[in-house]
């Protein structure tokens, strides 16, 4: 200590206390004492001095200070003659172990021999910098150990999970750990004499004992007791040697395990070093003999989920649609788990990839229950009827089957063949199944003298040629100022439906869906033109063919940009309008009634032999490019009314076409005009028994004289491939022809508004008696448009310590939309950490939102293990 620092030690000392007692055993300040120059302090040196003497002194001078110093230990009490007015005095102490006690805030003497055993660790003023901060004055030797540790592996909180973890991700080395390395930190442990210190704590806390204790056998102790307690049912005896011993203390590293993956910061370590502990148990062995069932609730491992997988897969398959219930609800609970949890799918690859397995597993099974409550085909009793249950429900059988594409194209980038049977499968039922069955039964109504393409219209359907009359008009009538409308190219009945559930789940946005009969041939020039405001349709004799709109010809953007001019309009692309932002968007439309917006996404990716592949891609980036368009709209330009829809929709599959899907047409019909895929457009094409034919007089009100006529191929055939062929339009399915009108209204009424799910425990769980607790909650609304899922955390908590987690966390989603209270119950089984839990104390039930923490239920519960114990 230097001769300043003692002199404001002592002067501190003074400032309250007349006497000061100094015991300097080892004489280190014998000779500094004489020159600290203490204002008013009278030294006394007890040792070259009568104690008697002294005594009478101290008695004789009353308002002197005294500084009683002694190379001596101080003497028993029973031999003390001054032992009065050392009752009275302060003991000053400036040795090192004294200096560090007094440094680190500690109030218990008894620390010194402790002290100047951990002599190591104190040597470096860094580690004890960063030791203040976190010792309390009532700090044991345990206490003082675990916060070293703390120190030496820069753990985030002085506690033997967080100190773990430290220790375990200094063996991982860009994403891959390696068992048999020593961290950093744990050379730093033993340097400083703190290994027995650790494997203490080890033991006091999880009950790991071990001749030879290593980091690499407690994780693999630690892992697979955390594995086999989730287990429902034995565990592999290849495993039972691993499990920690003490009941009570394993479900610590249960709750260990559980925060250990729940830690983003510590994600990618837990995910490496769980793989490598499987690797080194060959667990995948192991995992032949269990169940879905068995394996619910087992997080530890990743080879556990791909085993679920496969499980669930299987299932799916041999099910065809049928009892689908349990795997659905196997498939939440994993979906809530670790490794694929949607929430944590952008931290890795593998994430993302079991993420889209169960996307891809959901979309199979519920494909495969719509088809069995379909099992004997369809069958039409007009075309009003076909193209109503077509709009209403059998358009799902396209969007699983794009849904289902779409995860199972994010798998493969793994090389897994997880899905590749899946695959097949669905593959034929779609092609094989749904598309022939669906083409037979439209056939019979779009066919014959009464039959759809003799009239071509539906009661009650707007035909798209009258789209402005019907849905643009009323709203200028009903007060609209300005109305947007926003044309998307192939925008496919199905895909706008998922765009509506999206619109709808946005505060403010009410979205509606209606399904036009679109005109026939299903293509761009004419649907575009049928959606312009017009009085008269009309094909142009010309290379182009192009459609004219009251003489206009508007196959380009600024012909219908000049043609919309005389109905107070504008048009513009989506990207353009997009691109202006705020402040130069609203100054374009400012002055303008009718806003014609083009997007084109899924035609321009689609129609080309070498995207056509990534035609489901090309959707869902619609999907979400409206969205933004919409947003854009309504909060940027003030917009309060749009209309989306598009000039046709599309037919995909994702499997080869080959001759049996071939239209095959000898020879062109003379007067052929135009040749493609889909449609065959001409002059007195008269009819063939290959072919649907007609004339756009009846099927797009083209005026008599600039009609044509048309063939289309039958069902979903092609009349050729070139150019490719999976991705088609032009002829009259219901996917090209049954075309989308989204309505999109702001409102500010309470109805308008998005509000989550709530949630309700159920039963008077008001004590928890055993390490591992069950609670069941449930959804006490129904999942709509409006009333959005929710993804929560649920744990146990202390309230009094700053919210301190006493359980593991586990997440749960809460999406049913059943009407039914039986089918919203969820639950989860939280494991109470081993320890002192006051049973007279209120914890809490905590639940939080999984994203934005906010909290969404706090219920208070007493645990009491040692009532539970004792049973």
């Amino acid at each position: 200590m230097s001769q300043q620092r003692l002199f404001d030690s002592l002067t501190t000392l003074f400032a309250t206390h007349s006497v000061v007692f100094w015991h300097d055993v080892d004489g280190e300040f014998a000779s500094a004492v004489d020159t600290l120059q203490l204002e008013g302090v009278q030294l006394v040196r007890l040792d070259d001095a009568p104690v008697l003497r002294v005594k009478l002194d101290m008695e004789g001078a009353p308002e002197q200070r005294w500084l009683i110093y002694s190379v001596k230990p101080e003497p028993e009490p029973t031999k003390d003659w001054l032992l009065d007015v050392r009752m009275r005095s302060k003991s000053f102490r400036a040795d090192s172990t004294s200096i560090l006690l007094e440094d680190l805030g500690l109030t218990t003497q008894g620390l010194r021999q402790h002290l100047k055993e951990r002599a190591k660790f104190l040597r470096a003023k860094d580690r004890v910098d960063r030791l203040k901060r976190m010792v309390l004055p009532a700090d044991g030797a345990p206490d003082l150990d675990r916060k070293m540790l703390a120190v030496l592996t820069r753990a985030d909180q002085p506690e033997l999970f967080s100190i773990l973890q430290r220790l375990y991700g200094g063996v991982v080395v860009d994403g891959v750990a390696d068992l048999s390395a020593t961290p950093k930190a744990w050379q730093d442990i033993a340097a400083n004499d703190l290994t027995p210190a650790f494997w203490e704590l080890v033991q006091l806390q999880l009950g790991y004992l071990a001749a030879n204790p290593s980091l690499r056998d407690l994780l693999l102790r630690i892992l697979v007791t955390d594995f086999c307690r989730s287990l429902q049912g034995d565990a592999p005896p290849q495993l039972a040697h691993f499990v920690l011993p003490d009941r009570t203390l394993a479900a610590n590293a249960s709750v260990f395990v559980g925060r250990w993956r729940s830690d983003i910061a510590q994600f990618a370590n837990y995910n490496a070093l769980a793989q490598a502990v499987a690797n080194e148990l060959d667990l995948v062995s192991l995992l032949s003999g269990q169940s879905a069932e068995q394996l619910v609730e087992c997080m530890t491992f990743e080879d556990v989920e791909l085993r679920m997988v496969q499980e669930l897969k299987k299932r799916i398959v041999a099910g065809g649609g049928a009892n689908m219930d349990v795997v659905r609800a196997l498939m939440a609970r994993r979906r809530d788990g670790h490794w694929a949890n949607p929430l944590l799918a952008s931290a890795n690859e593998r994430t993302r990839a079991l993420a889209a397995c169960y996307d891809a597993l959901t979309a199979a099974a519920d494909f495969f229950s719509l088809k069995s409550s379909h099992a004997a085909g369809f069958s039409f009793a007009d075309a009003g009827t076909a193209f109503a249950q077509y709009r209403d429900e059998l358009f799902r059988f396209d969007q699983l089957y794009r849904h289902f594409h779409t995860a199972a194209d994010a798998v493969e980038p793994t090389g897994w063949a997880v899905l590749h049977e899946l695959r097949e499968t669905i593959e034929g039922v779609y092609s094989g199944w749904f598309i022939p069955h669906l083409s037979t039964a439209w056939s019979k109504v779009v066919e014959g003298p009464q039959g759809l393409l003799k009239h071509w219209k539906l009661p009650e359907v707007t035909p798209q040629q009258a789209f402005y009359e019907r849905k643009v008009l009323p709203l200028f009538e009903g007060g609209v100022k300005r109305v947007f409308v926003v044309i998307s190219d192939a925008f496919r009945y199905e895909v706008a439906q998922e765009l509506v559930q999206h619109t709808n789940s946005k505060s403010r946005f009410k979205a509606s869906l209606n399904g036009m009969l679109g005109v026939l041939p299903s293509y761009t020039a004419l649907g575009m033109a049928a959606l312009l405001p017009h009085k008269s349709l009309a094909y142009k004799e010309s290379a182009n063919l192009d459609v004219l709109a009251d003489g206009h010809s508007v196959a380009t953007l600024d012909q219908r940009h000049e043609h919309l001019k005389a109905f107070g309009g504008i048009a513009i692309k989506a990207e353009d309008l997009m691109g202006l932002g705020k402040e130069k968007g609203r100054e374009l439309v400012r002055d303008q009634q009718l806003i014609y917006i083009y997007h084109d996404r899924i035609d321009m990716t689609g129609d080309k032999q070498a995207s056509e592949t990534k035609t489901f891609e090309a959707a869902a980036q619609t999907v979400q490019e409206l969205a933004n368009l919409l947003g854009f709209i309504i909060n940027g330009l003030n917009g309060s009314a749009v209309l989306v829809t598009a000039d046709h929709g599309f037919m995909y599959q994702e499997s080869a076409l080959g001759e049996s899907d071939k239209s095959t047409l000898d020879d062109k019909p003379a007067g052929t005009l135009k040749a493609k895929k889909r449609y065959l457009i001409g002059r007195d094409l008269g009819a063939t028994a290959k072919a649907w034919s007609g004339n756009t007089e009846v099927t797009a009100g083209t005026t008599l004289e600039g009609s044509v006529d048309f063939w289309v191929p039958k069902g979903a055939s092609r009349f050729h491939f070139a150019g490719g062929a999976r991705f088609v339009h032009g002829s009259a399915m219901p996917q090209e022809i049954v075309v989308p009108v989204i309505t999109v209204r702001v409102s500010d009424a309470e109805n308008a508004k998005t509000k989550y799910v709530s949630v309700s425990l159920l039963g008077a769980v008001n004590k928890v008696v055993t390490n591992t607790q069950r609670f069941e909650f449930i959804q006490t609304d129904a999942v709509t448009d409006r009333v959005l899922a929710r993804s929560v955390v649920v744990s146990l908590r202390d309230g009094s310590d700053n919210d301190k987690p006493i359980s593991n966390l586990q997440s749960i989603t809460f999406d049913s939309t059943s009407q039914l209270l039986d089918e919203r119950k969820r639950s989860v089984l939280l494991t109470v950490l081993a320890g002192a839990h006051d049973p007279h104390k209120y914890y809490d039930l905590v639940m939080r939102d999984a994203v934005s923490n906010v909290e969404v239920l706090r219920l208070p519960v007493k645990v009491d293990l040692a009532f539970g114990n004792d049973f």
